[in-house]
């Protein structure tokens, strides 16, 4: 079963990804609570991060290159650290579903 977001079901793999990205921001907190988190203003700056490297790439980056792009676009905050603190299930994974994007390729993305 799928995300139900504004009445409508959305399609997801077995894992829990959305078969298509959706880029609807009332997407994000119907899967943030399915992932049992509660959304701040730096889960935002990750999956607005997540949602425009996708864009830009076709594909979510690497975690190296997740901490690398966050504290460039966000410095002063020790991401490697604050990332495992917002997503504690692998960030890489977890802030791409919660974004609303398709399943990383490999191990953590590319």
């Amino acid at each position: 079963m799928g995300y139900v977001v504004n009445g409508e079901e959305l399609e997801v793999d077995d894992e829990g990804f959305l078969t298509e990205a959706n880029f609807s921001e009332d997407v994000v907190p119907v899967i943030a609570e399915a992932e049992g988190l509660t959304l701040t203003e730096e889960h935002w700056q990750v999956v607005n991060f997540m949602r425009q490297r996708y864009q830009e790439d076709g594909h979510t980056p690497n975690f190296r290159n997740m901490v690398a792009g966050m504290d460039e676009a966000h410095p002063g905050v020790d991401w490697k650290k604050k990332l495992y603190e917002l997503f504690p299930k692998q960030p890489n994974r977890q802030s791409a579903k919660v974004a609303g994007l398709t399943k990383p390729f490999g191990k953590g993305g590319y």
